[in-house]
């Protein structure tokens, strides 16, 4: 029980709001993401600015409360929530500042992709992030961040400058190359295990308009365009992202109704250099494949509208079974692994997604971030998704009759955001050489593991 005094404390020192278990707004705010998953916190935190972030971590630690961070929410496995004990929610927090002469954006971590987009879009600049614009950046950011502009400008975290960050007893410091450098380090890749960001500074790219869009083929095909696929896209330029999902087709326009409902296998791209080159760069796709495809919807686009191209068809709420792994080689046996369950999808809207992080990414050392793996191809993820909670057992049991079977032909760890919650042996597994340095940055500056309502990394006295 908290004590009342306290608790009236808490709310007025704060400039956002605290909303308690009972109060009206309640049930709205302690809804996740993922629809499968059902929390209820004493309290939650809205956050207006760092002084609250800094006031909300005391009073957890002061209450011995557990604590959980939420920032675009759009956390898998839902560890942006947690049973009977306080959640920062950073949602308030989204101010944006573009310098467009040194190219530079400094975000706060309320914000999504789609917001930092806009406000980038207008300079005719881009960070690099997801493929899914109501994405959080601070999680996006922290679990490292791939996405369209990663073969060509690197992860998320290969573009971050500098971070503003609250530590587990309450303090205040700014990480960068010079400044708490381990700290700096451990952020990038590293998730939400050693404070709670409240800005982060990242280099910006000139993107404004691209080429973009899907090509569907039947999914009889699919073999055909993986083994084509997985041979075209390392010699693709850079500023061509290229993934390859399975998936089935949406009831409603813009996709031609005659194929509404179709398994299909796709090539979706982006191409984010000079728009007189993205005709050759693509041509490859439209007259090399020995298939002919279902539809061709690549065209000339702004970069914000490839990136909410996904927006519609995944509100908040749905029913969420993720599973990922790191992808170095896309083999026939693998291939044959694939379409077995992607020919017997468990709803219309799961889905595999394979996103190329090969080019920039290979290029950063595996000991220069906490992100180590910088020799894959791919960042895959087996996605089992549908509104009706009746279906949870069916995407559970597919995905992971799907990732055990393919997981032998994969690598050993995965992209963080892509898992659910599955212990530590995955978690050193993703981290691979660098754990042992995570779980030093850990005892410096989160001893007692405060912040474990994430993808944790232990001190090593816990």
């Amino acid at each position: 029980m908290l004590d009342q005094q306290h608790l009236e404390n808490f709310q007025n020192d704060l400039r956002g709001e605290l909303i308690l278990a009972g109060d009206e707004k309640y049930d709205e705010a302690r809804q996740l993401y993922n629809g499968m998953i059902d929390k209820k916190p004493a309290l939650i935190a809205r956050c207006a600015d760092a002084a609250d972030v800094m006031r909300a971590v005391s009073f957890a630690r002061e209450n011995n409360l557990l604590l959980a961070v939420r920032g675009g929410g759009h956390n898998g496995p839902g560890l942006g929530s947690c049973d009977d004990g306080l959640v920062i929610d950073l949602s308030l927090m989204k101010g944006v500042h573009v310098d467009p002469a040194r190219r530079i954006v400094r975000a706060e971590p309320g914000c999504t992709q789609g917001e930092m987009d806009h406000a980038t879009h207008a300079f005719g600049l881009a960070v690099p992030a997801g493929i899914v614009s109501s994405t959080g950046i601070a999680g996006l950011t922290l679990g490292g961040g791939h996405g369209y502009l990663s073969r060509k400008h690197g992860l998320t975290i290969d573009n971050l400058i500098e971070a503003d960050v609250v530590l587990a007893d309450g303090s205040f410091v700014t990480a960068n190359e010079s400044q708490h450098e381990d700290l700096f380090w451990a952020l990038r890749g590293g998730g939400g295990n050693f404070g709670i960001v409240t800005s982060f500074v990242y280099r910006a790219h000139p993107v404004k308009m691209v080429y973009a869009g899907p090509v569907f083929y039947d999914i009889k095909d699919a073999k055909t365009v993986m083994q084509w696929y997985r041979e075209f896209l390392p010699n693709a330029p850079e500023e061509l992202c290229t993934f390859f999902g399975i998936k089935n087709v949406p009831g409603a326009p813009p996709f031609p109704e005659a194929i509404w409902g179709k398994n299909v296998c796709a090539l979706v791209s982006c191409y984010s250099g000079a728009l007189d080159n993205a005709e050759e760069a693509l041509r490859p796709i439209r007259e090399e494949l020995p298939v002919t495809p279902l539809m061709d919807g690549m065209q000339p686009m702004p970069f914000p509208i490839v990136q909410g191209m996904f927006d519609p068809l995944l509100p908040k709420g749905m029913q969420w079974y993720w599973k990922g792994d790191f992808v170095k080689e896309l083999s026939d046996e693998a291939i044959d692994i694939h379409i077995k369950y992607g020919s017997n999808l468990p709803s219309a809207l799961s889905l595999m997604h394979l996103y190329p992080i090969d080019g920039a990414v290979n290029r950063v050392g595996a000991e220069d971030t906490a992100w180590n793996c910088r020799d894959a191809q791919w960042s895959m993820v087996i996605a089992g998704i549908d509104p009706d909670p009746a279906k949870a057992e069916d995407l559970k049991t597919w995905g992971r009759g799907y990732w055990e079977e393919l997981h032998p032909h994969n690598m050993g760890g995965a992209y963080v955001n892509f898992m659910m919650e599955e212990g530590q042996d995955r978690i050193k597994a993703t981290y691979g050489n660098n754990y042992n340095r995570l779980v030093a940055v850990k005892d410096k500056y989160d001893p007692e593991n405060f912040f474990r309502v994430n993808q944790n990394i232990k001190p090593s006295g816990k």
